[in-house]
């Protein structure tokens, strides 16, 4: 396993964190959907209303892999969740055990915070991952389908007059 530290994000990470969520959606093919701005992802972590949270692995003195989460809960469990939103390694620190270092940070995380779950989602094509996960002990799902709406759908559905 790799020597890289695990540490909170901190304001001056987010350049290099948002570089590597570019570097994610290139690899997941989903540029065509990526409008995120740097600022954005600051004001998301450290801004006046914080809405998700960062680690960095750091290697070297530079960043090359993230993992973004937030809070959620869960009305079945009575408990609040951490979920995944993003784990990304850089292609060339892949196998180096640097991911496994991530997720049980994490999930330290979430069991610190008396977290009835942790989960995240992962692309059906992307076998390595789904693999990956698995050994981990993780379950994929195959019963719950992510629903979701957004731009002028959304702004119609928020609508008075879409009653």
């Amino acid at each position: 396993m790799m020597s890289a530290q695990i540490r909170p994000a901190a304001p001056a990470d987010v350049g290099a964190i948002f570089a590597l969520m570019i570097e994610l959606a290139e690899f997941e093919k989903l540029m065509h959907m990526f409008i995120a701005t740097e600022g954005g992802v600051h004001d998301a972590l450290f801004g006046a209303r914080p809405c998700a949270e960062a680690m960095v692995a750091e290697e070297d003195g530079r960043i090359v892999g993230y993992a973004l989460f937030f809070q959620n809960y869960s009305t079945f469990l009575g408990k609040r969740g951490l979920y995944l939103e993003d784990l990304y390694v850089k292609p060339a620190i892949r196998g180096s055990g640097l991911g496994t270092k991530m997720l049980r940070a994490l999930a330290a995380l979430a069991v610190e915070r008396q977290c009835g779950r942790f989960e995240w989602t992962v692309l059906d094509w992307n076998q390595n991952a789904i693999g990956f996960y698995e050994k981990m002990g993780a379950t994929v799902l195959p019963d719950w389908r992510i629903v979701r709406i957004t731009g002028d759908a959304l702004a119609t559905l928020a609508s008075p007059a879409a009653d």
